[in-house]
């Protein structure tokens, strides 16, 4: 099978032939027809994850596709299934996936990070019965591609962690896939929602995905426009990026008694330095902090549901379709666009 692959980290991709996956007996092969191009790619090939030990190592955590080949303990998942997976899979028997915790199992194996990942024309997941998420008919591939890491992390972010409501003021950090999927499900739950990003064109995504204003992070005051689209601060601030920077201007922007929640990952040489959290902040108003990584596939039913009723339109947010000949370049520039990019295995 095609697939692209590095061999080192910060080392080049290249398209290489690789042998087709085997199934273990609780897994399945997937064959990827749509997956998509995400800034943890990108982290995983600058060596910013632990998890990729193995080399070469292929790349590639959010896709979708059909069902080619079952283990020999799968009961429910079938051959020729429409499905898609997490990018967090759980181990199915540990406290925190019996909880429906899954996107924090302790023993958890993470497409393209754990092992080989998406950005190939097929791909193994383990635990199957636990991890498939199957797809309704009027979900499509490059839709369902988008949902894995970008979408996902945001809906359980906004909706399961930080509990938006109606009405609520929330500033959105960084308007690449994470940030541009959060604005547009703040706005399905009801907020009034501000963007923050120095990137004109991504700016003009987030009008998009329905921004009620927008701040140049580049040239505007970010903490005082962001406070003064609250009143007196917002309600709820997002890292969507990850940045020293951002998550003090997050949380600098916060109302009294507001919640912050962190998605975006920071490099590692920041992880660590307490000095990035202005802690006399969050003691003096009160503030409530949150990590949210991801979500299990237990909870993706209803996410399907308000994509199938129409509620959100993550379509709306794929910029761009792309061939795996194309990833070297699109993974070595990502950033430059700031919508999502779908490729075509």
């Amino acid at each position: 099978m095609k697939a692209v692959q590095f061999e080192q980290f910060q080392g080049p991709l290249t398209l290489v032939d690789r042998p087709m996956p085997k199934p273990r007996p609780h897994g399945v092969v997937i064959k990827v027809s749509a997956t998509g191009l995400c800034r943890s790619d990108w982290h995983g090939w600058q060596g910013h994850d632990p998890d990729i030990a193995t080399f070469p190592h292929v790349p590639g955590h959010e896709f979708a596709g059909v069902v080619h080949e079952i283990g020999s303990l799968i009961t429910k998942v079938k051959v020729g299934d429409r499905v898609t997976v997490p990018f967090v899979c759980g181990c199915s028997e540990c406290a925190d996936c019996l909880a429906g915790n899954a996107q924090v199992c302790r023993f958890q194996w993470q497409p393209g990070f754990s092992g080989p990942g998406s950005f190939a024309e097929y791909v193994a997941i383990p635990h199957a019965d636990f991890n498939v998420v199957q797809l309704p008919d009027n979900i499509n591939f490059d839709t369902a591609a988008s949902l894995g890491c970008r979408f996902a992390t945001s809906y359980r972010a906004l909706v399961g962690v930080a509990g938006i409501k109606p009405q609520q003021s929330v500033a959105v950090f960084g308007c690449g896939g994470v940030g541009l999927a959060a604005i547009m499900i703040a706005k399905s739950l009801g907020a009034r929602v501000i963007a923050i990003d120095p990137s004109h064109r991504a700016l003009d995504f987030a009008r998009l995905a329905g921004a009620d204003a927008r701040v140049d992070a580049q040239f505007d005051e970010v903490i005082k426009d962001v406070r003064s689209f609250g009143g007196t601060g917002v309600d709820v601030t997002v890292d969507a990026i990850g940045s020293i920077e951002v998550v003090h201007n997050a949380i600098a922007s916060l109302r009294v008694q507001g919640t912050h929640v962190q998605i975006g990952l920071l490099p590692p040489e920041v992880i660590g330095d307490k000095s990035s959290v202005p802690m006399h902040l969050v003691i003096g108003r009160e503030l409530t902090i949150h990590g949210s990584h991801g979500m299990a596939a237990v909870d993706y039913p209803d996410m399907l549901a308000q994509i199938s009723k129409g509620y959100l339109r993550p379509e709306l947010l794929v910029d761009r379709i792309i061939s795996l000949a194309n990833v070297p370049e699109a993974l070595a520039n990502l950033g430059t666009n700031p919508g999502i990019t779908i490729i075509h295995p």
